[in-house]
């Protein structure tokens, strides 16, 4: 038995997550370009009635990724730059320093560079993963 899905809108998506209305900073064809990758990396079949959920997670997470590039390319720098999550900061004599084994999953890859990611992740390793007991 199959699963129908509808594609996904970036109106839809804007909807389900706010934080990318902007967009000028978040155009319509990039949104559109992502939820098209997301699109094929989400199975229905797997993912069932969060088949929407896993899409949008790794649109946002995508999107994130690239108005990163874009911002580093507005300043001269190099786009496509591969860095891990900050584990510490210091400005003058004020520091900090933040655990990040606490918020990223091991072998994850480029997924831990932002929570869209690692969100996504988390779910799309349970699908498929059968019945639990505890």
């Amino acid at each position: 038995r199959g699963i129908t899905h509808l594609p996904m809108t970036p109106e839809q998506f804007r909807l389900d997550f706010p934080e990318f209305a902007d967009d000028t900073k978040y155009t319509d064809a990039s949104v559109e370009f992502w939820l098209t990758v997301s699109e094929s990396l989400v199975n229905p079949c797997r993912w069932g009635v969060l088949t929407d959920q896993g899409i949008e997670l790794c649109t946002a997470h995508h999107l994130v990724l690239a108005a990163r590039d874009e911002a580093t390319a507005a300043i001269g720098g190099t786009p496509g730059q591969v860095t891990g999550p900050q584990s510490s900061k210091a400005v003058d004599k004020v520091s900090a320093s933040y655990d990040t084994g606490a918020a990223t999953i091991d072998d994850a890859g480029m997924w831990n560079l932002t929570t869209y990611g690692v969100r996504y992740l988390t779910l799309a390793r349970l699908m498929g993963a059968g019945g639990m007991q505890l």
